[in-house]
């Protein structure tokens, strides 16, 4: 059985350590604090949270304001609100004049489950990504949440952190975590797995099955920072594999595959396959009916890499 737990829980720890060592980092939350858990913050720090109320560009605003000021604002709500309401506060107000906010949003993708395709955040990456001097870092775990929240802290500049609603598999708290620097989960030869979010427990789970029943040797690399992206060890693997495949809880329009491709094409031969949502909405459902009707679970996973073999 594997250790499972909630990566927003672990945010909202690591804000509570963080403000404990940083008196300049703030945060703020959409009136959604309970479930993206900077509750946490706002016992231990009442002083330094603000609850803004269900008005995300206002926060976006205020968060640009404070950062003017030396404060460093963590703003915090639902991925399709933080992405998507307040996108031209993001784009003019914090990353045009590159500000220091980071901006963390939890219940991304389609796992968020019953509350349906209206609260599912499916592009929130591909949004983020097209602005410039914009970071992008999806964790895979609690342990990696953690080390991501502390190292956004200290980097300057606009960040966007996407975060699961589901409890997720805790990998090795050694691993290492530097933003920009993809991690090597499991080395292979025959093809390789960029994965990122709750999709690298699912390649892990690939790779180490299709070891057991075809022989397969098959490498797994967690890209948790998808801007900038580790150019240089998806251009490794994939020339070492010479079959590529990404794997991502999101619309295959933007988000990882599409960073992946942008980085390998015109730089040789590969056979290249997209995992992830294709071009539509989400809809209710429990997180597992939903992984799997959109192609996420396992088994669907395993059909699609065995194709490529």
């Amino acid at each position: 059985m594997k250790d499972k737990k909630m990566i927003r829980a672990a945010y909202g720890e690591a804000l509570v350590k963080l403000g404990q060592m940083n008196k300049n980092v703030v945060v703020l939350d959409a009136d959604l604090s309970h479930a993206t858990m900077t509750n946490k913050f706002a016992e231990k720090f009442p002083e330094r949270f603000f609850n803004i109320g269900i008005a995300e560009a206002n926060m976006m605003n205020i968060s640009a304001g404070m950062s003017t000021m030396g404060y460093i604002p963590f703003c915090s709500t639902f991925a399709l609100f933080g992405t998507g309401r307040a996108y031209e506060q993001i784009r003019n107000s914090i990353a045009y004049p590159n500000f220091n906010v980071k901006i963390c949003c939890t219940h991304a993708g389609v796992s968020v489950g019953e509350d349906g395709g209206s609260h599912q955040a499916i592009e929130d990456i591909a949004l983020m990504r097209v602005i410039p001097n914009m970071t992008i870092v999806v964790p895979c775990d609690a342990n990696e949440t953690k080390k991501a929240v502390n190292a956004i802290s200290e980097c300057h500049g606009p960040t966007y952190l996407r975060l699961a609603r589901s409890p997720s598999t805790v990998f090795d708290q050694e691993r290492p975590f530097t933003l920009g620097k993809a991690n090597v989960m499991k080395e292979g030869t025959d093809i390789v797995l960029f994965a990122c979010g709750i999709m690298v427990d699912v390649a892990l789970d690939c790779a180490n099955e299709l070891k057991k029943s075809l022989g397969k040797s098959i490498a797994v690399i967690n890209i948790h920072t998808i801007k900038p992206i580790d150019a240089e060890c998806v251009l490794l693997y994939a020339k070492m594999c010479k079959k590529v495949v990404t794997l991502e809880e999101h619309s295959v329009i933007g988000g990882l595959g599409a960073a992946v491709a942008e980085v390998l094409i015109g730089k040789g031969d590969f056979s290249f396959k997209r995992i992830g949502i294709q071009d539509r909405f989400g809809q209710s459902g429990t997180p597992e009916e939903l992984l799997a009707e959109y192609g996420l679970d396992l088994e669907s996973v395993k059909a699609e890499v065995e194709e490529m073999l």
